[in-house]
């Protein structure tokens, strides 16, 4: 576990949200096409362009927010033609709240 980059991206406000969003996309993207069809994955996943639509930012800091979430192994992505979904990387999740429960 990176645990410098992953306090680092959990220290804003949005990135948190967004992995807050992520934890329960079905009910913050009420869109249809911003999850990833079952069809395609298993996993699911949330379009980039949803993600900032929802944060109100711009394309190029959401970009940069789910670049540094995803260094830190937080998020996970999947391309699909020129759509890129991301979803919680929930192992890295879990392992961050066992360590913050035991060694902090």
């Amino acid at each position: 576990m990176k645990t410098i980059d992953l306090f680092k991206a959990l220290s804003n406000e949005t990135r948190l949200n967004i992995l807050q969003w992520l934890k329960e996309p079905h009910k913050h993207f009420d869109k249809p096409s911003a999850h990833l069809s079952k069809n395609l994955s298993e996993k699911g996943g949330v379009c980039v362009g949803d993600i900032q639509e929802k944060a109100n930012l711009s394309q190029s800091t959401i970009s940069q927010y789910l670049s540094m979430m995803q260094k830190a192994d937080l998020l996970e992505s999947e391309r699909h033609g020129k759509w890129t979904y991301y979803r919680r990387n929930e192992e890295t999740i879990a392992t961050l709240a066992d360590y913050i429960g035991k060694d902090l």
